[in-house]
Formats: structure tokens, sequence, C-alpha cells
């Protein structure tokens, strides 16, 4: 059983708890998933199932949309509102403010990851450093945000904010940062991710649809490549070569990344073009 489905992750799941429940909806052990998001975040994760895992590595690429709620005037050490809270202060600032302060935070920016993180220094991940109470240094990470947009507040009183963003972006750094800049601070209240890898949250399954349709969900390995053209072989001699994972020749393309189809239509292939020679980025059939 092979594909990819997606998931709107419920808040307090891990993206693990997802993958775990979906090998058994689907008695696969061959599940994986594409982006992870933390346990408070909700919305749109990409489950791979079979031969779907082999394209999970390019689904973590790509612009990503996120609609936060963002607390003024809290900072905590997780940067969102499940940590310890670090410091309280008086909120003064007018929505003209909030706004201002946002192009700062747009296009190329950098991020100093946060402790409460999976990211790996010396081979420790830092939320076990962060769990000890240790915090150490850590290096800005440049990021791209393509478009920050401020939204309605809340009846709490929290600030929604919509982002697009690149692979390796922090939406609670991004609120702490926020924060920090109008001088009250500030963390992430709640995330939800409304698109990754070119599936939005209007094409997200709840676990509970999961369970009760199962395999009619999955969408073909092909659909995570839509963006690209289509190129189908027609003759047995190539489809040899491209199975055997060899180079083949195709007519009338110009360069580019092309979705690669046999005969009978099965997807065998993503690969590039150049001068006229198809040369496999990853394959999907089963050997």
């Amino acid at each position: 059983m092979d594909g990819i489905i997606v998931i709107n992750k419920p808040r307090d799941w891990t993206s693990m708890d997802v993958c775990a429940k979906l090998r058994g909806v689907f008695h696969e052990k061959r599940v994986g998933h594409a982006g992870t998001l933390d346990p408070m975040a909700t919305g749109v994760l990409p489950v791979f199932v079979g031969q779907a895992t082999k394209a999970a590595s390019f689904a973590e690429d790509g612009k990503k949309e996120y609609r936060a709620s963002l607390r003024l005037g809290v900072v905590t050490d997780t940067q969102d509102t499940s940590g310890t809270v670090l410091s309280e202060s008086a909120v003064r600032v007018t929505e003209d403010e909030l706004r201002a302060v946002l192009p700062r935070f747009t296009g190329e920016i950098e991020q100093i990851p946060p402790m409460y993180s999976a990211i790996k220094v010396r081979g420790k991940k830092l939320y076990e450093l962060a769990r000890k109470g240790v915090e150490i240094e850590r290096k800005p990470r440049r990021v791209t945000i393509y478009e920050l947009e401020l939204l309605e507040r809340d009846a709490s009183g929290d600030w929604g904010l919509r982002a697009v963003c690149s692979k390796g972006t922090y939406i609670r750094t991004l609120c702490h940062d926020v924060g920090a800049a109008l001088g009250c601070g500030g963390a992430m209240s709640a995330l939800e991710r409304t698109m990754a890898s070119g599936f939005t949250i209007d094409e997200a399954a709840s676990i509970e649809d999961a369970q009760k349709q199962g395999d009619r969900l999955l969408r073909p390995v092909d659909s995570l490549f839509r963006q690209y053209p289509a190129y189908r072989i027609d003759y047995a001699e190539a489809e040899r070569r491209c199975r055997c994972g060899n180079p083949i020749r195709g007519f009338n393309i110009k360069d580019g990344v092309y979705r690669v189809y046999g005969r009978d239509g099965t997807v065998l292939a993503l690969s590039r073009c150049e001068g006229g020679v198809l040369t496999s980025m990853k394959n999907f059939f089963s050997t």
C-alpha cells in the first residue's frame, strides 16, 4: 500500500504519534512524515506510506504557510505559552505599532534557533540540553519570510499572524522576536500550518477520517510533484533503462524537472532533463 495522506494534525499529538497511529490504520511499517509540527501545533502534516516514503525528503523543502497567535507581554523559555514564564510586562502597544514592526521580519532574515528544538549541536539535541537547564550559544540561521500579515485579535486579546516562509523558519521564534522588537516581549499561543508541500488545510483529513476511510484517502506519490510537467515513456527499451536507474533520451522536451511515467501510466521517477537526457533524481517503482 503506497501513497500520501495529508493529515490535519491534532493539538497535543507529536508528528511521530500520527505516524504510529497510521501504521496501524494501513498495516504498513513504512510510514513517515515531512516537516515536523510541535505538539501544540495543528494543521497540515503530509504523511508518506510504503514506497511513497522515498519522496518524503522532497516534501520538506518549499514554502509553508502558518496562522499563529501572538501573545504580547509574556516571555517563556520555549517561546510559546506551553513553556515556563520568564517575564511578564504591561502591554501598551497599538495596532499601528505592531503593524509597523512587521516589515523588519519580512524577506531574508536571521533567526537564532530556540533551545527547545530538535537541532543537534555537538551531537546533542537542543531540547535535551534545555530540559537539563543548560543553555548554549546557537548560531543564527538565515530563513526567508515571503509574506507576513497581521490578522484580527481573538477573544483573549492575542493577535493573529499569517506567515508564508521557507523551510527551517521557527514561527514561535518569530513571535518572540516581534515581542522583543516592541519592547514588551511576546510568545506564540497557538499555531496552525495551513499549507505545506503544496497541500492545503482544506485537503487535510482528520485522524478519525483516516481510521474510517483508510486507503481511500491515499493520494498517489506523483501528487507531490504536480507542479512539474509529465513525461510519458513510449517505448519498451527506454522504460527498461529507466527501471534499471539509467538515463534515457527524452524527445521534444526542454531542460527541467519532470514526472516520468511508464507506458501503462505508472509513475516511475522524478527526473531532471538536461540536453535532452532524463536522469533520475528519485525512483518510485518497486524493485
